[in-house]
């Protein structure tokens, strides 16, 4: 790894001293990969009728009546709603649960797939990536430190981001970070911690 440049929120003391505002990097590539997923799913909402229709329809083999019991919803209450053609309105508690299984079953799906990763791969060219650093309003002038939105192609990494994606390893994702910034230039220790990023997916 390059040298870096240690005074520039390298540690989280440094950083929240400052008053800046962001999230570690490993937090936000787990907050986007979330919104990719969420993005390539049924866009209708479970409150729709539509949308309680196709979740339903998604959840409609034994791995989707797995999930839809893990979220606490009863074999006999599944069986009822699969029957009614959606003509049974369900509780509000009761959508919320059948959401929470199709996404779960979702993102297993993707995952099991290698749909996320080929996607993100994409075939071998890798995907632009937007980092915007974190937010300076509140810090005091003289602690300000010139950072801009960096957009950077990023290869290679996907299939283990991916993996510790779905194993829930912040740790991880983390380390994959340092990985994504080293590619930057000295300063990469001042993007450890950001506002956000964006990734062209």
């Amino acid at each position: 790894m390059p040298s870096g440049s240690p005074d520039l929120w390298s540690r989280w003391g440094q950083w929240q001293k400052s008053d800046a505002a962001g999230m570690r990097g490993g937090e936000a590539l787990i907050r986007e990969l979330n919104r990719i997923v969420h993005t390539s799913g049924i866009t209708s909402p479970v409150t729709s009728r539509r949308g309680l229709a196709a979740r339903l329809r998604y959840l409609d083999s034994p791995a989707g009546r797995t999930a839809l019991a893990a979220q606490g919803v009863s074999p006999r209450t599944v069986q009822a709603w699969m029957k009614s053609k959606s003509s049974i309105s369900p509780t509000a508690a009761s959508r919320d649960r059948i959401d929470a299984a199709y996404w779960q079953r979702r993102r297993e799906n993707l995952i099991r797939s290698g749909w996320l990763a080929r996607h993100l791969d994409n075939n071998g060219q890798g995907r632009r990536m937007e980092i915007h650093p974190v937010d300076q309003t509140r810090v005091e002038t003289k602690y300000r430190r010139d950072l801009n939105s960096r957009t950077i192609t990023v290869r290679y990494i996907w299939t283990d981001l991916v993996e510790a994606w779905s194993a829930q390893d912040a740790n991880a994702v983390d380390e994959i970070w340092d990985d994504v910034i080293s590619d930057l230039d000295s300063d990469y220790n001042a993007y450890a911690y950001v506002s956000g990023i964006g990734i062209n997916a």
